[in-house]
């Protein structure tokens, strides 16, 4: 039987339709800046359009990157760009395509691992995606912002840059804080591009972007801050107007302090809004912890793709002798029993016929591999059964995190 949307990659002639088509399913309109942008960060091999005659109706993309993990830096497969005409829902032409990119990651050999950040929570955990970082928004009372008597600012300054000095500093300050913070991925150029766009029509009514560089007295950039300012009213026609934070980094605790200062001796705005870390420092620089108010969300979604690499290509805190059985049934060359071995940089995870100390999905390996979602919880929560006693409690351990992963993107991860 013929496929009435049959898939393939896109044609450079096509990228444009394509793009927009993608951009139009999430109530969005793209400039001849924007997707020429986008079309420089895409590789047109890693693409999938489904078609309905010539017209695409549905696509998604991969981005190779590099994203850092627990103890090491990993190749992922970063998905984006994903889309079904509203003409076209319910046809399975998502599926059809989640499984052809997936299948093509696993074949190609280079990326064990898939990420995205999904707009709607529910599609992706039957693709065996699972939500592996999440973040905090927080709205911070400007006003309240106290430091704690004896808090380190170190020596050095924050100054506002213009773009064109900003952008080689804070491209070096974000590889050098990546390199050690697990979620982060890499950015090369095109990425950069995207991550800074600030059209107009991309600000939501704020303003344009504000570069704020912290130096130390030898002039080293050891961190910045990206930020907007967005003005309202509240009914009695009083501010509620807000700093918007579109990214933060810091090589160090005074760099990290000294923006925060900075950004809390803002005028004439009543709030600070940050999607920041789940374990952010801030709360506990200041006098009043309340001063900062927070709402967790969940940011990137990961997948292994081929089970035994993936987990042999983290480190582990903890000596480990563990037998995984995997069930993946959008996946099915990761079905089976895995055993995983690790002690400091020895790490194996190979194919076995022993008994199986934990049974679970790909979503939940995806969920627990970046050190953040605890095996406890999902095993709380009935999703990871525990076939050996013990054994939950020791890989929960081995897989943890010192710190919460954090993803410091957009809403496009291959992307930003």
């Amino acid at each position: 039987m013929t496929d009435p949307y049959p898939l393939r990659p896109v044609t450079d002639g096509e990228f444009g339709a394509w793009a927009r088509m993608i951009a139009d399913t999430y109530g969005a309109d793209r400039t001849a800046e924007e997707i020429a942008n986008q079309r420089a960060a895409t590789a047109l091999d890693r693409t999938v359009a489904a078609f309905d005659g010539d017209t695409p109706v549905g696509g998604a993309s991969v981005y190779a990157r590099l994203l850092t993990v627990p103890g090491a830096v990993m190749p992922v497969a970063g998905v984006a760009s994903v889309g079904v005409a509203p003409t076209h829902r319910r046809r399975g032409i998502l599926t059809s395509m989640m499984r052809r990119l997936l299948t093509e990651v696993y074949e190609r050999g280079d990326e064990p691992v898939a990420a995205l950040r999904p707009t709607e929570a529910a599609i992706y955990g039957r693709f065996g995606f699972g939500p592996a970082t999440r973040g905090s928004l927080l709205r911070c009372e400007r006003s309240a912002l106290r430091f704690r008597p004896g808090t380190d600012f170190g020596d050095g300054t924050v100054r506002l840059v213009d773009r064109a000095r900003a952008r080689p500093l804070i491209e070096e300050v974000y590889d050098r804080v990546r390199s050690g913070s697990v979620g982060w991925p890499d950015r090369d150029d095109s990425h950069w591009t995207v991550r800074l766009f600030d059209e107009p029509h991309a600000r939501e009514g704020a303003t344009s972007l504000r570069f704020a560089v912290h130096r130390e007295p030898d002039g080293r950039a050891t961190g910045y801050v990206l930020y907007r300012h967005k003005a309202a009213w509240d009914a009695a026609g009083g501010s509620a107007s807000a700093v918007r934070v579109e990214e933060l980094a810091a090589l160090s605790l005074p760099a990290y302090a000294a923006l925060w200062r900075f950004l809390a001796g803002i005028d004439l705005v009543p709030w600070i809004e940050y999607e920041g870390a789940v374990d952010e420092p801030l709360p506990h620089l200041l006098v009043e912890a309340r001063a900062v108010r927070s709402t967790v969300v969940d940011r990137l979604w990961v997948r292994p793709v081929d089970v035994g690499r993936a987990l042999a290509g983290r480190r582990y805190p903890a000596p480990l002798d563990l037998v995984l059985e995997v069930e993946d049934d959008f996946c099915p060359w990761n079905t089976g029993r895995h055993r995983l071995r690790a002690d400091g940089d020895a790490v194996t995870c190979e194919r076995t016929t022993a008994p199986a100390d934990l049974r679970l999905t790909p979503a939940e390996l995806g969920a627990a591999f970046l050190g953040g979602t605890t095996l406890a919880s999902l095993a709380a929560a009935g999703l990871v059964r525990e076939l050996r006693p013990g054994a939950l409690a020791r890989a929960t351990r081995a897989f943890r995190g010192d710190r919460e992963p954090f993803y410091p993107g957009g809403w496009a991860f291959p992307l930003y």
